[in-house]
C-alpha cells in the first residue's frame, strides 16, 4: 500500500520564499481568514513542493516586516531569491496559472553571487 504524506514536503533551505503579507482583519472576521487562507496556502505549498517556500506574514503579529516591503495594499505577495526580491504581486497568489508563473519567474531570476569578505 502506497504513503502518501499529509502535509506538504518541506522545502530545502536555497528554495526561493514567497512572502504573502496579510492585513489585519478585523476580529469578527479573523477565524474564518485565517481558516480559508491557511487552506489555500497549504494547497498552493503543496502545488510547488520544495521549489519555492510560502510564509505567510501578516500585518498583525509582524507590522514591522509587513512596513519594511513598503506594500501600497494589502495582501501582497512577494518573491524572493536568496533575499532580493524578484516579483511583487498585489492580492493573493491564487488562480489556477500561478503556480507555473512563480515558477517560471523564480527559474527566471538571475542568481546573485555571494562574495565573501576577508
Amino acid at each position: 500500500m502506497p504513503v502518501f504524506p499529509i502535509s506538504p514536503p518541506l522545502p530545502n533551505d536555497e528554495a526561493p520564499v514567497l512572502l504573502v503579507l496579510l492585513p489585519t482583519v478585523p476580529a469578527d472576521l479573523a477565524a474564518q481568514a485565517w481558516t480559508v487562507t491557511t487552506a489555500m496556502l497549504n494547497l498552493l505549498q503543496t502545488r510547488l513542493g520544495a521549489a519555492i517556500r510560502v510564509i505567510r506574514i501578516d500585518a498583525a503579529s509582524h507590522p514591522a516586516v509587513v512596513r519594511s516591503f513598503h506594500g501600497q495594499a494589502l495582501p501582497a505577495f512577494v518573491l524572493l531569491k536568496h533575499g532580493i526580491e524578484v516579483w511583487r504581486q498585489q492580492g493573493l497568489p491564487e488562480g489556477e496559472s500561478i503556480v507555473a508563473e512563480l515558477l517560471s519567474k523564480a527559474l527566471s531570476a538571475p542568481v546573485q553571487a555571494h562574495i565573501a569578505q576577508a
